[in-house]
């Protein structure tokens, strides 16, 4: 009988998956029967086969279904929400560019949803003033270009993850909440907003708020004629002109004190970055930021150790012993390449930090210590898929790289929340900041030479790759000017490497695989991506101009893919060409095969599109 009990017991474990498989197929159809304009665009929509790997739009992980990217579909009708809600992995949804009209749908009832994208539709009223309080998990939201009106729910600030939001180009009125996150990306252009822009948010930039004609303050030119203060009873005291004036002189005597006293005690041992905002390796406008950096109850033992190993070399081991033992748990730094020296936590504590800027998986920031080495940290919070053990063993394989054209970390340090990630520091910054952010003296050193040899280096760097992760299916993942440093003597070095099987599912889509024409025209992504990202460097550099691909909604650059392919047909190739090296005209026509490799690797069919090893071969024949 026990063995009975026990046979049955393994077949329902056996089914268990196959059922909640059934569920999730059923509900997806029910949510296809929720929406018009739908037999069509979702032909693949079928029972009787699986959702992961072939219905359109269904992003899956592990035969898991974590997100749904409907997206130029000209969808409209209602969008099933109880339907949605039997699919308990779903961390991200998009109905970006369709035809949904009416309410907000309850979206709030999707407790665990990351990501919500419904940019370009006609979704119109009022959106609920709780509608965010239910949604701790949200990180993400775009209902741009949109027919929303009403206030600005405050439930926003009760959004503790929250990373983009994008509200511009609708209804909404009256004030702004002074919104306490520190967001990388934030719009609310175009609307109907009023009042004074709250101070906490004057660094995302004018554009973020123009279009509001009774919005006033900075960063706009548009000065507020006066502040209004809620009185206890149901007045307003209006403080106009030397009453400002007075405020103002006070505000200043305090800001003059707090200096006096920062001076005084600035010997005070330090426990935070202290920020200087300088914008290296970003074109985007300069962020303050206070980046606390996690202590642990062996701070002490670890800071102790990483200042003998420092300045004592027979402590050195010791000191990377305490790191990797205690340190990977506890709070240290685990050293993975010793090369540039020996350092702990305890050193980038006591670092000013500069920050650099914000990438899709996380912040950067540069830290000068003491001994006189400067690096990169960033911080990783998409990065808790895997346990410690195998995250030690991928950064360990990282720390052992060696090859001239691949940057390779020093350090990391583990929290399953986050992750810091460390790296030298490389003083010119990343090939978009010289391309794009620098119009001195490292752009007029671009050159055709400089140009084809940062080319070179790059293929270089994507050919290790492809031959030391041969087995990922996305050896880079992340390939874009951004992630390409330069050395003092533009030698490129390839940096967020190899991170895809590190990352978060509902996290892989801010890499820039998902934003090539693989993932939104074919809802796949291989190592043929990667060869397209390199194709979009390389027009990238020969044309100067700054790509539309790299903005998911394709705002911002120009789309150097279709221009690319239109000058080809047309035979305009040499409209192409940067003008700053039109100059050279003896090296044009080199520059005009290097323009023909990028357009094979953009290829928007992967079947057609070359190899990387040909696309490799192809570059290293080029000659000066």
């Amino acid at each position: 009988m026990a063995a009975v009990h026990f046979l049955i017991i393994i077949i329902i474990i056996i089914l268990i998956p196959f059922a909640l498989s059934a569920s999730e197929t059923e509900s997806l159809l029910r949510l296809k029967q929720s929406f018009t304009n739908a037999d069509t665009s979702l032909s693949s929509w079928i029972p009787n086969v699986s959702p992961c790997g072939n219905w359109i739009g269904v992003v899956c992980f592990k035969n898991i279904i974590t997100g749904l990217h409907l997206s130029d579909l000209g969808l409209s009708g209602k969008i099933d929400i109880d339907a949605l809600m039997q699919i308990p992995g779903l961390r991200t949804i998009s109905f970006v560019n369709n035809s949904f009209s009416g309410p907000m749908p309850e979206f709030n009832k999707l407790g665990a949803i990351k990501a919500i994208y419904l940019t370009d539709n006609q979704f119109s009223g009022p959106i609920p003033l709780e509608f965010f309080s239910q949604l701790g998990s949200l990180k993400k939201v775009w209902f741009s270009n949109n027919k929303f009106s009403g206030n600005i729910p405050d439930s926003l600030n009760e959004l503790d993850f929250l990373k983009e939001l994008h509200l511009e180009n609708n209804e909404f009125s009256g004030k702004i909440p002074s919104l306490k996150q520190q967001l990388t990306s934030f719009s609310v252009s175009n609307n109907k907003l009023e009042g004074m822009i709250p101070e906490n948010l004057v660094s995302y930039g004018a554009n973020s708020f123009t279009g509001n004609e009774k919005l006033c303050g900075k960063p706009l030119d548009r000065a507020c004629e006066y502040y209004t203060l809620p009185t206890e009873g149901e007045g307003r005291v209006y403080l106009t002109g030397f009453g400002i004036k007075v405020i103002l002189i006070l505000v200043f005597g305090v800001i003059a004190a707090l200096v006096f006293l920062s001076l005084k005690n600035k010997n005070q041992p330090k426990h935070d970055f202290s920020i200087i905002s300088r914008s290296n390796s970003s074109i985007h406008g300069d962020q303050v930021v206070q980046v606390h950096v996690p202590s642990s109850k062996n701070s002490k033992f670890s800071e102790n150790k990483s200042k003998k190993g420092s300045s004592h070399g027979e402590h050195k081991s010791e000191s990377k012993r305490a790191s990797s033992t205690r340190g990977g748990s506890m709070g240290d730094l685990v050293m993975v390449n010793d090369e540039k020296g020996v350092f702990g936590l305890g050193d980038l504590m006591k670092a000013a930090a500069e920050v650099l800027g914000n990438g899709g998986l996380g912040s950067a920031y540069k830290a000068a210590m003491a001994n006189g080495l400067s690096v990169v940290v960033k911080r990783m919070r998409e990065m808790n898929k895997i346990g410690r053990d195998v995250f030690d063993a991928e950064m360990r394989q990282f720390g052992r790289i060696k090859h001239p054209n691949i940057l390779t970390p020093l350090a990391y340090h583990y929290r399953r929340e986050e992750k810091l990630f460390v790296t030298e520091y490389m003083p010119k910054g990343s090939l978009l900041y010289v391309l794009h952010g620098d119009r001195g003296t490292c752009h007029a050193d671009l050159n055709w030479p400089t140009r084809l040899k940062i080319v070179k280096g790059i293929a270089r760097g994507c050919g290790f790759l492809y031959t030391e992760f041969s087995n990922y299916e996305l050896p880079h993942g992340n390939l874009k000017s951004s992630n390409i440093m330069l050395s003092d003597d533009y030698e490129p070095l390839l940096s967020e490497y190899a991170f895809y099987p590190l990352i978060n599912p509902s996290a892989v889509q801010s890499m820039f695989a998902y934003k090539t024409s693989d993932y939104t025209e074919y809802q796949k992504v291989s190592q043929k991506t990667d060869v397209y990202c390199l194709g979009i460097i390389i027009l990238e550099i020969i044309t100067g101009k700054f790509p539309s691909q790299y903005h998911s909604n394709g705002k911002g650059g120009i789309d150097v893919v279709q221009w690319v392919f239109n000058a080809i047909s047309e035979r305009r190739e040499e409209e192409l060409i940067d003008p700053e090296l039109k100059n050279d005209t003896n090296s044009l026509n080199k520059m005009l095969q290097l323009l023909q490799i990028g357009a094979a690797c953009i290829e928007s069919n992967p079947e057609q599109r070359i190899t990387m090893k040909e696309a490799i071969r192809r570059i290293e024949e080029m000659q000066v």
